[in-house]
């Protein structure tokens, strides 16, 4: 399993600890992942994802799950959550038209 965000794109960055007596050993600096459920009040659904905090404070930002999906463009996404987009699309142009 990848040490990486899929809507943020946060990964794992390596750096030094460096010691009073200056010596420096490789040490590895992880992303706060978590596994969350988030809620698409359009699908009535809820998706598994395992995401930073950082790309969860953003979601709330864009007000859920479906503001983040629709104002970011395809190209930013996964593919799960591609495909997830779509049907979103498709149920709110299916609500407008009734």
């Amino acid at each position: 399993m990848a040490r990486r965000c899929p809507l943020s794109g946060k990964g794992v960055l390596v750096g030094n600890n460096v010691s009073h007596a200056n010596n420096k050993s490789k040490r590895r600096y992880l992303p706060n992942l978590q596994y969350r459920h988030l809620y698409s009040e359009t699908l009535k659904e809820t998706i598994r994802l395992r995401i930073s905090v950082n790309a969860l404070r953003t979601i709330d930002k864009h007000g859920g799950l479906d503001g983040f999906l629709l104002d970011t463009p395809e190209r930013q996404l996964p593919r799960e959550l591609v495909s997830l987009r779509r049907r979103l699309l498709a149920k709110r142009e299916a609500a407008a038209q009734s």
